[in-house]
């Protein structure tokens, strides 16, 4: 019976019965009575005959969710949704459009267990029974390890990753909705895997997932999307996808699980790596945003803040360590917000790392005393391998303690970049962006950063064209562009996201033209600016400690790799000494090849730069290094200094703000 299958699908949509235990159904409406499940109509199958015309009109609409409308005559069609909002489950079982009887469907559930379901089933054999998956990542760094959390996921319900889409039985997207382009290239690639289902061979396309960000954000457009999309699955709910899975292909819906989690983590799950072959791994530490800046989705598609118990991380590292990883990446949302409550992390906590940035900047919304903060765990998270590096984002610039830069300064491994958005130079369109600081009280966090970390990499975000930006904002963003001179930047025109305060709230008012202008301002400043601080790099007596990636992509007989400010570095040399010590007193330091050693992905490298763009280095390679004998080199030359990085001369940056006060600045050298 319909209504049978409506309560089964919606405990499948929010519980974790991988395991097959035995539940009543008395016990699914206790543990889930907070669960939502709606219903919603929308098309049926297209008919099988379509003219060119027809496709190509297609093919044009699924740029556009608001035009992909059910046209009339078409027989409706039923969704299972299963989210935060909406009516209560009772009320989904009761609907009549759950009434229906389905023959293959039929359990008798007063004494059903998971096994008696077939869709829910893993008595006999795992879900997936080899058929194969395929994932297509647009994004953030995020995305990138949820797609390892989601691999891994597939294939412990006995799933095959498949090398490519075309023997695929399922495809899934892995979606970003932070701006319009993004969702923009989504639905272009939902169009041309549209044509694949309606074309000749449609009997072997594949089902279409469609998950993350856009997925939370647009469930109803895109299973309304005629018939684009199978299945989707918000970033919190990825544990039920084998089992939305096999409900989609049992009853022919589309399904979708959308509920935000407030304790979601996936602490429990080791990541199958994407590139197994890499010697850099993401890590994630936390999920979810609070700050609700007025542009900004990610709250709405994320949730609210929540962070993974220090064990679990600590206990992650250790395992990437044990397989040789040399780089790991900790990633939240709001990563330097990380606040561990568990039992462990309020009992460790010494309330270091507790404070704000600097007076000059706060929250809108209050902040929670207690746990164990990103400083602490940074600390230990350095100590697990001292020859890991350790890199975070992204962060929000009102999270950087003092404590935080000390702890930076003082460990060889953590290193010395960091990501500070600062979306606007003009501290009117900080106030409407709801960032919380205002310019002068950024600049104070620059130049703080800059006198206990030099040669610190800083890089930012900005957006041109926010709501009522003029051009004497503008010109305000563009001057504090100038005056930090970042080494990497990205930047963006605004574009309206619905549900947004700004998107409720503000009018964009900005002409698109004025938005592209603005943004070719700011980006040929940026440049300028990188490219004055490589420079001022390029010669560095100790060289830069470079981490080797690979060959290059435009000459296979240079090699490529990362320096610890996280700029990129393509240099010369197959053979280079076994260690720096070794070239201070080695005659092979003068031309012979006599014990000399060949470069491998993975080594540290001593590199010393040779020229810089506002991108890049290039470089010659002089000796494997380690990141503790670099930092002692780097220390011996630099009078003690060890993370100093740049010549005497220029290690003492010209401050932004005075010593008179915030609202007297000079200009950055």
């Amino acid at each position: 019976m319909h209504s049978h299958k409506a309560f089964v699908a919606a405990t499948a949509g929010v519980s974790r019965l991988a395991a097959g235990r035995a539940c009543s159904p008395l016990a699914f409406r206790v543990q889930h009575s907070r669960a939502l499940a709606t219903t919603s109509n929308t098309i049926a199958p297209p008919a099988t005959s379509h003219s060119n015309q027809e496709d190509k009109t297609n093919a044009n609409i699924g740029m556009n969710p608001e035009n992909s409308a059910p046209r009339s005559g078409k027989k409706k069609k039923q969704h299972l949704i299963f989210g935060n909002r909406g009516p209560s489950l009772q009320d989904f079982l009761n609907s009549s459009a759950t009434t229906q009887s389905s023959s293959d469907l039929k359990v008798n559930l007063e004494n059903a267990t998971a096994d008696d379901v077939p869709y829910l089933s893993v008595k006999g054999r795992r879900l997936g029974a080899g058929a194969k998956y395929f994932v297509e990542v647009y994004g953030c760094q995020m995305n990138v390890n949820d797609t390892e959390i989601l691999m891994a996921i597939m294939n412990g319900a006995g799933y095959t990753k498949a090398v490519d889409q075309a023997e695929a039985d399922i495809v899934f997207l892995v979606t970003c909705a932070i701006r319009e382009n993004a969702e923009t290239r989504i639905w272009n690639r939902l169009a041309d895997l549209k044509r694949k289902k309606l074309g000749p061979a449609k009997d072997r396309a594949p089902l279409v997932g469609v998950l993350g960000c856009m997925a939370e954000r647009l469930k109803d457009k895109l299973l309304d999307s005629d018939k684009m999309v199978d299945l989707v699955c918000g970033p919190d709910a990825y544990r039920s996808i084998p089992h939305l899975l096999s409900i989609s292909e049992t009853t022919r819906q589309g399904v979708a699980n959308v509920m935000l989690s407030a304790d979601e983590t996936y602490a429990d799950i080791v990541p199958m790596r994407i590139s197994p072959e890499s010697f850099s791994a993401h890590l994630s530490i936390m999920r979810g945003c609070n700050n609700m800046c007025s542009f900004c989705v990610v709250p709405f598609t994320r949730g609210n803040e929540r962070s993974r118990a220090i064990d679990s991380i600590l206990q992650e590292v250790k395992q990437l360590s044990d397989k040789g990883i040399k780089e790991v990446t900790l990633l939240g949302q709001n990563v330097n917000s990380y606040r561990d409550t568990s039992e462990d992390g309020v009992q460790l906590s010494a309330g270091v790392g507790a404070e704000l940035s600097n007076p000059g900047f706060n929250t809108i919304y209050k902040r929670k005393d207690g746990g164990m903060r990103f400083t602490e765990l940074l600390d230990r998270v350095s100590l697990v391998d001292p020859e890991m590096r350790i890199r975070f984002t992204s962060p929000h610039p009102k999270d950087f303690p003092t404590a935080l830069l000390h702890l930076m300064a003082s460990r060889p491994n953590i290193c010395s970049q960091i990501h500070m958005p600062a979306q606007s130079g003009s501290t009117a369109v900080l106030s409407k962006m709801r960032r919380g600081y205002s310019r002068d009280a950024y600049f104070e966090l620059v130049d703080n950063i800059r006198s206990i970390v030099p040669g610190v990499a800083l890089s930012s975000d900005f957006i041109t064209g926010f709501c009522g930006e003029t051009e004497a904002d503008h010109e305000d963003t563009m001057d504090l562009m100038r005056r930090v001179e970042y080494e990497m930047a990205y930047m963006f025109m605004y574009s309206r996201r619905e549900g947004t305060h700004a998107g409720r709230r503000l009018q964009d008012d900005v002409p698109e033209d004025v938005k592209l202008r603005r943004l070719q301002d700011i980006i040929h400043i940026f440049h300028k600016g990188a490219e004055n601080r490589f420079r001022a790099r390029v010669g560095l007596p100790a060289g830069e400690c470079v981490l080797v990636e690979g060959r290059s992509k435009r000459d296979k007989s240079r090699w490529v790799g990362r320096a610890d400010g996280g700029f990129k570095i393509v240099f010369d040399d197959d053979m280079v000494l076994p260690s720096i010590e070794s070239s201070l007193t080695s005659l092979a330091a003068v031309g012979t090849t006599a014990g000399r050693v060949p470069i491998k992905l993975g080594d540290y490298v001593q590199v010393v730069t040779t020229s810089a763009t506002s991108t890049s280095f290039q470089g010659k390679a002089l000796a494997r290094t380690s990141l503790t004998e670099f930092s002692r080199y780097q220390s011996k030359l630099m009078g003690g200094h060890s993370r100093l990085g740049l010549h005497a001369a220029t290690s003492a940056p010209t401050p932004i703000v005075s010593n008179h006060g915030l609202g007297s600045m000079e200009a950055h050298s």
